[in-house]
């Protein structure tokens, strides 16, 4: 699991580059308030704030109209998950058809994969994709991100209520790439103890585990994906209002956005998964608790200030720490 710096691969460099980035969005934003107040008047900071923001929280600061022009609708959210659906489950079909016929990958997969896994120096040894059938650890994860997408679309389009927030189209584009990123990252593991024999002899406990941590994380998120529908819709289950007011119930009770917590719990399940030994998706959960902990945070931050009465005793993200 530990690796030299001079040997990191291009996926681990990846993904540890976007967990510093928003690591160091949440310390600025973290300490944007102790500056002069000149500097919330820059172009810098509007721009900032424009992206690390969307929907009800973008309503807390003072924005440039310029900046408007490169807005699209917050309720788009599915779209990732229509993207994810659709590329998380070809790559998962793709494995089993090479698993269950023997076959080989796609040249061009490969080639992705070899430079995804390559060192950045030239010594390093990258696993070849095309070696062997998937194992149970990368098959398992292919198909939990599989439904992990499918139910979060199912939620935008049938469940969540969305109000006329926006998010910034870099946001966007950003969003479409990353199911992309992550499907390809599941065949850039390490590979610390090879898994042989056919699929359902290696089962081993942490698979048990993870998907068991999986499970529970996925009600826990839907759960609450549930409660804030309801502050919009009345009995009928009809639409009464896109305002936004306090959560209340289940999770809410002790942090502001359990729905974030939840989803870091997936991906922690997701490595559970992988025997908790591949650096590359802890790096992975690195940089979806820095992206969720800033999202959480800023929550947070406009309960606080939007409702004299919201529970002081509520943490943003983790109960009782952050």
């Amino acid at each position: 699991m530990i690796r030299s710096l001079a040997s990191i691969r291009v996926a681990d460099a990846f993904w540890l580059c976007l967990s510093l980035c928003f690591f160091a969005a949440f310390l600025a934003h973290k300490l944007v308030h102790k500056l002069p107040r000149r500097v919330e008047k820059s172009v810098i900071y509007a721009l900032f704030q424009d992206l690390i923001r969307y929907g009800k929280t973008k309503q807390c600061v003072k924005r440039h109209e310029r900046l408007r022009v490169f807005e699209v609708p917050k309720r788009w959210f599915w779209h990732f998950y229509a993207v994810s659906v659709v590329w998380n489950g070809s790559l998962l079909a793709l494995s089993l058809y090479v698993t269950l016929q023997k076959q080989s990958y796609p040249s061009c997969l490969t080639w992705i994969v070899d430079i995804l896994t390559g060192g950045l120096s030239s010594d390093s040894e990258a696993p070849q994709l095309s070696d062997g059938p998937v194992q149970l650890s990368a098959g398992l994860v292919q198909l939990l991100l599989w439904l992990h997408s499918l139910r979060r679309l199912l939620e935008c389009l049938l469940v969540s209520v969305f109000s006329d927030g926006v998010i910034n189209l870099l946001q966007y584009g950003f969003g479409l790439g990353y199911y992309i990123a992550l499907g390809l990252t599941v065949f850039c593991v390490d590979r610390l103890g090879e898994e042989k024999g056919p699929l359902l002899s290696q089962l081993q406990w942490f698979h048990v585990a993870g998907v068991a941590l999986f499970i529970c994380a996925s009600l826990l998120q839907h759960h609450s994906t549930v409660l804030l529908a309801r502050l919009r819709t009345g009995k009928s289950g009809r639409v009464e209002t896109l305002a936004h007011r306090v959560p209340e119930g289940g999770c809410f009770d002790r942090v502001s956005c359990p729905h974030y917590l939840a989803e870091l719990l997936v991906y922690v399940s997701l490595s559970l998964v992988f025997g908790g030994l591949s650096l590359t998706w802890w790096l992975v959960v690195l940089y979806v608790f820095f992206n969720q902990a800033l999202a959480a945070q800023l929550c947070h931050e406009h309960y606080l200030s939007k409702y004299e009465t919201y529970p002081r005793h509520r943490k943003a993200f983790i109960p009782f720490i952050l």
